[in-house]
Formats: C-alpha cells, structure tokens, sequence
C-alpha cells in the first residue's frame, strides 16, 4: 500500500474512533478529515467534493425546512392530543397510538424532527396519568427506527441508498414497508408483555386526558401543510417517472410553503440542522478518499471472497452486520462506506439489488440496538433525561438490543423469501 491509501484508511478510522467516542462533535471531525486528505493531496479539491452525494443533501436540507414551518401550525400536537383521547386516557391504548403516530411520522419526515414533536407530548399526558413515561419513550425510539425504514425519506441511511442505486420512493414502499408493518405489530406485541400488562389509572387521571382539547395554533398553515405534505409523497413516488431527483421535490416542497405560508424564511432556515448537513458533506469526501485509494474496491473483493460471490449468503451476512455495526456506529458513516462498496460489486457483475435491501433493513434496524445507535434515540433520552426520567445506556441495552435483534431476524426471513437463492 502507498502512503495516499495509507493515509486515507488511517483518517477514516480516526474519524469513526472519535465519532463513536463523542469525545469531539462528529461534524469537526468530518471537515477536520475531509480537509486533512484534500490538505496531503490524497485528492484534489474538485475530486473531494465530487465525491458529495448532493441529491441526498438536498432531500434532508428540504425537509427540515418543510417541517420547521409545518411545526408552527401545531398540527403534531394536535395528532397526539387526538391520540390520547381516541384511546379514551387508558395509557396501553396511548402508547399504541403514539407507537402508531410515531412510526407513521418517521416515514415522511426526519426521526429526530418526530421525537422532538412527539416527546413534550408523551411527558404532557404521563404527567395527567402520573405515570412513567420511560416506557412510552422507549417504544417511541423503536418506532421512529422502524417507520422510518418503511420510506426513502424516512431514515437517512435510505435517503443515500436510494440516491446511490437509484430506487424511487415508490421502490422502498414496494420492498421495506411490508415487513415493517409486520415489525410494529411484533414490537407492540413485545411491549405489551414488557410494560402493557402493568398499565393502570384511575378513572380521575383519565378524566383529565379526557378534558385536554385539541387546537392548532394555526389553522391555515396547518391545512396548507397536509396538502402540501400530500403532494410532497406523491411526488416522492413519482419523481423517477417526472426524471427529476427526490432533492427536487423536497426543496420544492419547501419553497411553496414558506411561499404561500408567507413565513420568515430567516426564522425557518434557522431550523435546519446544518451541523447535520456538513457533517454529511465532510463524510462522503472522506469515504471518497478511500474510493480514489482502491480501499473499498479491495474490501469489495474481500466480501467476494469470503461469500464466495453467493448473493444470498452476501444478503444474509449483510443483513445481520449492518445492524449490529449500525448499534453502535452511527448508521451514516456505515452507509456511506457500504455503497461505494456495493457500487464496486455490481461493477464486477454481481446482482446486488438484494444486497441494497439488506443493508437498507440492517442499518436502520440496528438503531434500535443502543442508546447511541440513532440520533432520534439521544435526542429521546435527551429529553426523558431533562425532565427526571433518565435511560441509562444499559438499561435500555437490556430492552433495546433483544428487540433489535428480533426484528431483523424477521427482516431476514422477509429477506430470503423476497429474494429466494437461485
């Protein structure tokens, strides 16, 4: 090996080493890489930024200001009060419907956007039942995790999948959303052995659930935001037939509504999580260094050898790595290093469409494993923390790694009969 792969490998693990520990903020440490290679001329300037996935950039900077003017409507909390009330102040209905809620909103905007909306509610209708709301949290992480793997836009680990392979909205309905239904039911099956059972009120304590009336801080924005949301899913399911990208229709999105809405767009735009963005910029050039370097071709060539080239065994073996590394590695960066690596494996004439579907599953999946394992998770605990209810890592490790490791189980099965061995 010659010093630029050398140099390129030793970056990306000192980048995923300090990432892990927390010890600096993951952004830093992806510009700080990022330039260190450009900097050692591992690769020029124009290579480096080459090598940025802007389409999936652009659908995550849409989004988020999509939903920054959305959440002025307090059209979520409105959804949760409803929630509450449908299932009359019985805690087990709520956690059902907030699970439910939970997953439902994941799959069309960002996890961490949904557990920031949803978290003051749950600890709002707990307080009136004067019960934990650890439990509620705790299905709420798993929820966002899931429903978000159900949809291109749902997770972001898709978001670069379906970029990279070129799968359409549409796609990810057809192959992840069935098996994510049948995971939901299982996990609230699994919750209700765990807390359900143990779930009692007073009639008094649900009364006050009862008396709670929903209202939307802004009634317009809030019609204009569920039409425009319509129109944003429906242009996610066809943008591949329109031939625009999925970048488009997110920015579009966004623009009408702060357009029609008449918002402060400098208000908005402060919303947008751009730590977020450039820490997805700084990572795919550092990926980049090692696709200049020949690094993944050779970690291609390594999984050809160790499967032997088998598709089925390479799904399988996926399936299961994507989610345990994705426990406890932010599933971004794993991402980012598997799809140059699987771009390499189809270039050598390998069928890997079950192979994007495997690390699709695995990887959002995995964060349900740990506490560290997805942003919504921290932000989650993050919140139960500042309200005196804190989940330690392994408290939640005892409940969250067995259920993660269920569910891709099932993703698994669902996996092999989709795509029998030939």
């Amino acid at each position: 090996m010659g010093f630029a792969q050398i140099f390129a490998i030793v970056v990306f693990l000192v980048a995923m080493t300090l990432i892990v520990s927390e010890k600096v903020h993951r952004t830093v440490v992806a510009l700080a890489g990022a330039m260190l290679l450009i900097i050692f001329h591992v690769m020029d300037f124009e290579t480096a930024i080459g090598h940025i996935d802007y389409n999936t950039l652009g659908v995550l900077f849409g989004m988020m200001l999509f939903v920054a003017v959305v959440r002025q409507s307090g059209l979520f909390e409105f959804l949760a009060i409803k929630c509450a009330k449908l299932a009359k102040g019985d805690p087990w209905h709520i956690m059902i419907l907030f699970a439910i809620l939970t997953a439902v909103l994941s799959a069309f905007l960002d996890n961490v956007t949904t557990v920031l909306l949803i978290g003051p509610m749950t600890l709002t209708i707990c307080e009136l039942l004067k019960i934990n709301p650890m439990p509620f949290f705790m299905v709420e992480i798993m929820s966002s995790n899931v429903g978000g793997t159900a949809t291109l836009i749902g997770d972001p680990p898709n978001i670069m999948i379906g970029s990279a392979a070129g799968y359409s909205f549409a796609d990810f309905i057809a192959v992840d959303a069935p098996v994510v239904v049948v995971i939901m039911v299982v996990i609230i099956g699994v919750f209700y052995v765990l807390y359900g059972r143990k779930m009692h009120v007073t009639d008094e304590e649900k009364a006050r659930v009862m008396e709670l009336e929903p209202a939307f801080e802004d009634e317009h924005l809030m019609k204009l935001s569920v039409v425009i949301l319509a129109v944003v899913v429906v242009g996610f399911m066809i943008h591949g037939k329109l031939g625009i990208e999925s970048s488009v229709v997110a920015i579009s999105a966004a623009a009408l509504i702060l357009l029609l809405s008449r918002r402060d767009v400098t208000k908005a735009l402060l919303h947008v999580e751009w730590t977020t963005l450039a820490f997805f910029a700084g990572l795919f050039i550092i990926v980049g260094g090692m696709v200049e370097t020949g690094t993944i071709d050779a970690l291609a060539n390594a999984l050809i050898d160790v499967t032997g080239g088998d598709v089925f065994l390479t799904m399988i073996v996926l399936v299961f790595a994507s989610a345990i590394i994705s426990s406890f590695l932010d599933n971004i960066p794993f991402v980012a290093t598997m799809i140059p690596i699987l771009l390499a494996m189809e270039g050598s004439g390998m069928d890997v469409t079950p192979l994007w579907w495997a690390v699709s599953l695995g990887a959002c999946l995995g964060g349900n494993g740990t506490l560290i394992g997805a942003s919504a998770n921290v932000v989650l605990s993050d919140i139960a923390a500042k309200h005196g209810h804190p989940i330690t890592f392994i408290e939640y490790l005892k409940t969250g790694f067995p259920v993660m490791i269920l569910t891709v189980v099932i993703s698994c099965v669902y996996l092999i009969l989709r795509f029998p061995p030939m």
